[in-house]
C-alpha cells in the first residue's frame, strides 16, 4: 500500500476512535446533533457523491422530483446517516437504557410466524435508515440473529464494526464464510440479515428490476433460502422523527416453477420490490450516492417482463 494511502486510512481510523470516545461521553441529544452536523458537513464537501445521488434520484423518480428536492434529499441522507451512526457507536454503553426504548415495531407478527417454524429466516434489508440497529434490537428481544457483512477496506475499522456487533450478541458472518456455516445457522433457526441493495461484482448476482431499471443484485441469499426452506422477510429500521420505526413486511413467497434459476430470479425480484416500497417512502434515508446502476447487462434479461 502506498504510504500516503496508508496515512489517510490511519487518520480516518484514529479520527473514528476519537469520535467514539466523545459520542459516548456526551448526552445522547448532543451526540446526535453533532452526528447530524458532521453529516451535513460531509454532504457539502462530497461532490462526487452528490453527482451520483442527484443522477440516481433523477433516474428513479424522473420529473416527479424537482431539482431542489433532489438536492434536499441528498443533504438529508448524510444528516440521517450521521445521526444513526452516533447510536451505533453508542450501542455498547447506552443501548438498553437510551436506544432500545426508542424503537417501535410495525409487523412483528410477520416475523414471528416465520421464526416460529424453526427453519430460519432470510431477513432482507438494505443500506436504509439504521440497518445496524435491526439485529441488535431483535437479538435483545430474544431472537437468534446473525448478519452477513463484507469486510471493510481497513482491517482495523472492520474489527471495530465486528466487535461492536458481537459484543451486542449478533453472530457476524463474513461474506467469504463457507456456505456450510450459513446452512448451520438456518438449520438452528437463526434469522440471517442480508443487504441486497448494492451493485457488487464480488458476489453472484442477477439483473433484477429496481426503480424500473435492470439492477445487478445479489442472489446468494435467494439460493440459500430456496434450498433450505427458510422464509424471506423484508424489513428496515428507519428514523421516524426522534424515534426509530422497525418495519417488518409480510413473508415473500413464490409458486415454484420447476426452473430453479427462474425461482431465484422471481423471489429476488419480489424481495427487491418490497424493499423498494420502503425506500420510496423514506427516500432520504437510502444510499443514493451508491452507483447502483454501474454494471450493465450485456445479454437479454431472462423473465424480466414476467408479472409476479
Amino acid at each position: 500500500m502506498r504510504p500516503l494511502k496508508q496515512l489517510k486510512r490511519s487518520l480516518i481510523y484514529y479520527f473514528i476512535k476519537v469520535l467514539i470516545y466523545f459520542f459516548n461521553i456526551l448526552p445522547r441529544s448532543a451526540a446526535v446533533a453533532l452526528g447530524g452536523a458532521l453529516g451535513r458537513l460531509a454532504a457539502g464537501t462530497s461532490k462526487k457523491d452528490r453527482r451520483i445521488a442527484v443522477r440516481n434520484l433523477e433516474l428513479a423518480f424522473g420529473e416527479k422530483m424537482s431539482a431542489k428536492d433532489r438536492e434536499t434529499t441528498f443533504r438529508n441522507i448524510f444528516v440521517n446517516f450521521g445521526k444513526s451512526a452516533v447510536d451505533v457507536l453508542r450501542f455498547q454503553k447506552h443501548f438498553r437504557e437510551e436506544i432500545m426504548p426508542l424503537v417501535d415495531i410495525e409487523g412483528r407478527d410477520n416475523f414471528d410466524r416465520v421464526y416460529n417454524r424453526g427453519r430460519g429466516i432470510i431477513a432482507i434489508t438494505g443500506h436504509l435508515g439504521n440497518f445496524e440497529l435491526i439485529p441488535v434490537f431483535m437479538g435483545r428481544l430474544g431472537y437468534k440473529v446473525s448478519a452477513i457483512g463484507r469486510e471493510l477496506y481497513d482491517k482495523r475499522l472492520d474489527r471495530l464494526l465486528v466487535n461492536n456487533r458481537e459484543k451486542m450478541g449478533v453472530v457476524n458472518v463474513d461474506t467469504k464464510e463457507s456456505p456450510r456455516h450459513l446452512l448451520r445457522l438456518l438449520h438452528q433457526g437463526y434469522a440471517l440479515g442480508v443487504l441486497i441493495d448494492t451493485d457488487s461484482m464480488r458476489v453472484r448476482s442477477m439483473f433484477i428490476p429496481a426503480f424500473g431499471r435492470p439492477s445487478n443484485t445479489p442472489i446468494g441469499q435467494s439460493i440459500l433460502g430456496l434450498k433450505t426452506g427458510a422464509g424471506f422477510i423484508p424489513l428496515a429500521c428507519v428514523r421516524d422523527g426522534k424515534r426509530y420505526k422497525l418495519i417488518i413486511k409480510p413473508e415473500v413467497t413464490i409458486e415454484k416453477s420447476g426452473n430453479f434459476e427462474k425461482d431465484v430470479y422471481n423471489i429476488t425480484k419480489k424481495c427487491t420490490r418490497a424493499l423498494e416500497e420502503i425506500i420510496r417512502e423514506y427516500r432520504d434515508q437510502w444510499i443514493w450516492f451508491h452507483d447502483r446502476w454501474c454494471t450493465k447487462s450485456k445479454e437479454p434479461i431472462p423473465y424480466y417482463d414476467e408479472k409476479i
